[in-house]
Order: structure tokens, then C-alpha cells, then sequence
């Protein structure tokens, strides 16, 4: 064999395995969006009275408490998949392709309008599920459904505001 053709071989013996790795890589790795870590952005929207902190009101008992017509500004991710079927912390199962969503601090049952800041898409949730989105940078956790309708499920991250509808129950299991 002569020079020439030796590296040929060799060149396009490491452009395969090159090629190779790279597919490998990419069917093994698993990307989940939604739990990224990011910068903390919730703030304020209005000129409203401060906004409650997202720690549950019991470790931040001087915090005003967040109520209806407040207006939030944040990070939204979704959730779906496993969890399906599963308990919620309200009690309630799960549904990922209903209208639902996981908020740090607002009593279950709580109506909250998201809009998504990119698009303008909108949905209405209701609050039936808790989870520490605090360490994450985000304000508030959507079911698939709810991700849908706003378009985010690809980016699994969404800039959006939320405007508090109504307040659910206070109960102690919130």
C-alpha cells in the first residue's frame, strides 16, 4: 500500500470512529430541561405591595403573603411523564395533560394566569402540587398540558408572569 492511500485509510478510519462516538453520545445521553440550574429572577411585576418571598410562610413568618390580583414575574418549567398518576401533595392524582401546576407557597385549589413572555400564549392552572422550585430559579412548575398550551415543552424553561385569579383553601395540609 502506498503513503497515500495509507492515509486515506487512516483519515477516514478516525472520521468513522469520530462519527461513531458522537452518535453514541447523543442516544445515551438524557437531556431534562426543565430542571436546569438558573439564575434566581422572580420579582414584581406592579407597584403592588411586596410579594411574599417563595419560602413557605413558617420559616418566613414576616413576609406578606401573596393574594389575589398580585402579579409575579419568573421562570416556569413543567413536569409530566413519571409523575403521572402519582399523588400530588394535595392529595389529588395527577394528571400531566390537564390544568394544573406546582406552586412553593399558594394554598391548593389557587387560580393563577400564566403567560408566557416570549409569545404571549396564556393558560389557567390551578395549584395542586408542591415542590421546592426555589433552588432552581423558578416560581412555578407546569403540568405538560398547561407547557403545551404556552409552547415551552421544547425549552422545557419559559419566561412568564403570573397574575394570581383567585385563592384556594388554607388548610393544614398546605
Amino acid at each position: 500500500m502506498s503513503m497515500k492511500s495509507s492515509l486515506r485509510v487512516y483519515v477516514l478510519a478516525a472520521a468513522s470512529s469520530v462519527a461513531l462516538v458522537a452518535v453514541m453520545v447523543t442516544l445515551s445521553t438524557r437531556t431534562v430541561q426543565a430542571y436546569a440550574r438558573l439564575p434566581r429572577p422572580a420579582a414584581t411585576m406592579s407597584a403592588a405591595p411586596p410579594v411574599a418571598s417563595p419560602t413557605p410562610a413558617a420559616l418566613a413568618p414576616q413576609q406578606t403573603a401573596v393574594k389575589r390580583g398580585d402579579r409575579l414575574r419568573g421562570l416556569a418549567s413543567w413536569y409530566g411523564g413519571v409523575f403521572n398518576g402519582r399523588h400530588t401533595a394535595s392529595g389529588e392524582r395527577f394528571d400531566m395533560n390537564a390544568m394544573t401546576a406546582c406552586h412553593p407557597t399558594l394554598p391548593f385549589g389557587s387560580v393563577v394566569r400564566v403567560v408566557n413572555r416570549i409569545n404571549k400564549r396564556s393558560v389557567i392552572v390551578r395549584i395542586t402540587d408542591r415542590g421546592d422550585l426555589v433552588d432552581q430559579g423558578r416560581i412555578i412548575d407546569l403540568s405538560y398540558g398547561a407547557a403545551q398550551k404556552l409552547a415551552m415543552t421544547r425549552a422545557g424553561l419559559a419566561s412568564v408572569d403570573l397574575e394570581v385569579i383567585s385563592l384556594g383553601r388554607k388548610s393544614s395540609n398546605n
